[in-house]
């Protein structure tokens, strides 16, 4: 087109500034889409101001060891040794398997059933590996003391009641929490809380007791820490059989620890003592997948571990609900002078777990029912093995109803309780040695020699090397000529 003798460029101009405006939109996109967000105003203190710049290389750190997968037999940590040139840490194997991978089985290894190490919830937590990540900065909660000046985390405290609340294992609400690192401490700090004070000469020591078969750190902790308030006084039997030929019953000066479920045996337990007597009641495994919750517990004194109910006990995280103000704070005051409260870290990892599983209930990806699933299934197959056996036997459980699940659920027992049936057997735990299953000998637990403790806790891989060995075991009766025995 032309006009006065000269050609119009307004065409020319308007693709120009087009082109312009496209050109400008893609490098916004390109900076907002692929450049990490920007914080304003914020500096890390190395001239960045790069808002997720000090995270991105922990996380980077997290999913690279996290991506090995060993073989499935073992897992990268963190914290691992380092195994090669490039610096990066390698495979920690399985019970049984070797390799830099660990693909390597070991030739006629040996069941170790002994730990109850709660690594059967390992595969849980890899299906939840996004929800139950935790960063956290370098200067993250430096101080001794946490919210109002406190040793725990207000919002953990919270956490853990709705917890309870929601499961219907215990009641929290009218409780004081107090936190320790795993459920050992607290089993020395809540005695030394039900004692009378060091100062009150005219008290005798609280008498610490348990009914057979007990978990043994009751004993070896009072014995270790031998204090003027408390001494170790053996099993309930004795002072039960005194009390029923009394008339007034008084138990005055007793601590009695009461494990329910019982650890090693899976039975619900009371209280033998009555009277005045005061109880410990060691709730570890009172959790659904371990047994099922007829009602929430009430009692004055309970004590729980996370290493149960999440299987994190590497993280050392346990906790006591208390009735009485008093006796809390003379067990908080003890581990305040003990270690000055469960480690801050673990408490921030813990509320993220819990906040996972509180998420989770009665969902796809309930814990609870993930953990009844396999540990049913594995007391099953255990069972339908030593069934078929005259020379070693299992304690004995029915379905029960449970209110969490609201029906009837089979067992699902953390430990099978054995018994060697055959007289030369006399040491059970001995007899298993011999067939390449390593156990933890009732002894321990005040009962007879013939009782052996087998853990059902730990690896997949665990398991199924321990099904191996009690197989033969088993089928080796057939022909008289069981692994290990004289007749070899």
């Amino acid at each position: 087109m032309v006009e006065g003798g000269r050609q119009d460029g307004r065409p020319a101009l308007l693709v120009l500034l087009c082109s312009s405006l496209l050109l400008n939109a893609l490098f916004l996109a390109h900076h907002f889409v692929f450049s990490p967000p920007r914080l304003l105003g914020h500096d890390d203190g190395g001239g960045s101001s790069c808002g997720l710049s000090w995270s991105l290389q922990a996380a980077r750190d997290a999913e690279a060891v996290a991506a090995v997968d060993c073989s499935g037999h073992g897992q990268v940590f963190l914290d691992g040794v380092v195994a090669g040139e490039d610096g990066r840490p390698g495979c920690e194997c399985n019970t049984c398997f070797a390799g830099p991978d660990c693909s390597i089985r070991t030739p006629n290894c040996t069941a170790d059933a002994d730990s109850g190490n709660p690594l059967f919830l390992e595969p849980y937590w890899r299906r939840h590996a996004a929800a139950s990540a935790v960063v956290f900065s370098g200067w993250h909660r430096m101080s001794y003391v946490t919210t109002d000046g406190k040793f725990q985390s207000v919002e953990l405290e919270r956490q853990i009641r709705r917890l309870h609340g929601a499961v219907g294992n215990a009641v929290a609400d009218d409780k004081h929490l107090v936190f320790s690192a795993g459920s050992l401490q607290l089993i020395n700090a809540l005695v030394y809380a039900l004692s009378p004070d060091a100062d009150a000469d005219a008290s005798p020591p609280a008498r610490v007791v348990a009914t057979v078969p007990y978990y043994p750190v009751y004993r070896t902790q009072t014995q270790m820490f031998d204090g003027r308030e408390y001494r170790w006084s053996g099993t309930t039997s004795p002072w039960a059989n005194a009390s029923r030929n009394s008339t007034d019953g008084d138990h005055g000066g007793f601590i009695e620890f009461v494990t329910s479920p019982n650890n090693p045996d899976g039975q619900l337990c009371k209280a033998v003592l009555g009277g005045s007597a005061a109880a410990i009641f060691d709730h570890a495994y009172y959790w659904p997948h371990f047994t099922h919750i007829p009602a929430p517990s009430d009692e004055d004194v309970m004590m729980f571990t996370m290493s149960k109910p999440s299987g994190h006990a590497g993280s050392r995280f346990g906790w006591a609900l208390i009735r009485d103000e008093n006796v809390a704070k003379k067990a908080y005051s003890y581990l305040q002078d003990n270690t000055m409260g469960a480690s801050r870290d673990t408490q921030l990892r813990m509320l993220g777990i819990v906040k996972v599983m509180l998420a989770n209930l009665h969902g796809e990806g309930d814990i609870f029912a993930f953990g009844h699933d396999m540990m049913r299934t594995r007391w099953r197959r255990l069972n339908a093995a030593v069934s078929r056996s005259r020379r070693i036997s299992l304690q004995k459980m029915a379905p029960e109803y449970c209110t969490y699940f609201k029906r009837v659920r089979e067992p699902s027992p953390a430990y099978a309780w054995v018994k060697c049936e055959r007289e030369e057997d006399e040491d059970c735990e001995e007899a298993l040695l011999k067939a390449k299953i390593i156990t933890r000998t009732g002894v321990g637990n005040e009962a007879s020699s013939r009782y052996t403790r087998i853990s059902l806790l730990k690896s997949n891989d665990d398991f199924d090397m321990l099904m191996e060995r009690v197989t033969d075991l088993v089928n080796a009766e057939k022909y008289d000529n069981a692994p290990g025995s004289t007749s070899m």
